[in-house]
């Protein structure tokens, strides 16, 4: 499986044909393997990937990082892998780039996105809301929320106030459309979760299970 930790650099467009593509540029890489996890020590096939030089480390991840010889990054996130085979492709201290995709490959893309805080019915969930005369004294609010005597209570799962955004989203089969191996970039269709810088997670497409 591929995989590679980026930062969103924000979206653009290019044009193929007469045909304008809307595209997000990705900062991706280079990362570093710094461990992998086994069945037999760790419960799981999994490669932890370091992404993105810093200083500012606290003591345990600076002798995580000393132990492999490489120099402590800022990011390290896992992915779990199917079985020890795919594990066998990679090693400690590999530096992997993004030119391991392809042009016209398909990826998946995980990113967290905005935090948008407490918000309304309308912006979290699309309500119209009421009219816009002054008579209405109706304008912004929920409306109507539960029942009478029976059941007397607000089901689970009722679009009402509350955060909106801030989750974890994964978008999938996004078109590589463009690489630029020399300055880290890749260009994808579409748009992807998460703000501008914002950290993100490529990968390859997972087979779905029958």
């Amino acid at each position: 499986m591929k995989m590679l930790l980026g930062r969103k650099i924000g979206m653009t467009r290019l044009f193929n044909n007469n045909t304008v593509v809307p595209v997000t540029v990705i900062q991706a890489g280079p990362c570093y393997v710094v461990q992998k996890k086994t069945v037999q020590v760790d419960g799981y096939c999994a490669v932890q990937l370091g992404f993105e030089e810093t200083k500012n480390l606290n003591k345990p991840l600076e002798g995580h990082f000393k132990k492999v010889q490489l120099k402590p990054m800022r990011f390290l996130r896992e992915m779990r892998l199917t079985d020890e085979k795919e594990l066998g492709s990679y090693e400690i201290g590999q530096q992997i780039k993004v030119d391991q995709f392809q042009v016209g490959e398909k990826v998946d893309v995980i990113g967290w996105t905005k935090g948008r805080g407490f918000s309304g019915a309308m912006k979290r969930w699309g309500f119209s809301g009421g009219p816009s005369a002054h008579g209405s004294k109706f304008h912004r609010e929920l409306g109507s929320l539960g029942q009478h005597t029976e059941p007397a209570k607000i089901f689970k799962g009722k679009k009402m106030p509350g955060r909106y955004g801030n989750e974890r989203v994964t978008t999938h089969n996004l078109e590589v459309v463009k690489l630029d191996a020399d300055n880290n970039l890749i260009v994808l269709k579409g748009s992807v979760p998460g703000a501008r810088g914002s950290l993100v997670l490529i990968r390859s497409p997972r087979k779905t299970r029958k």
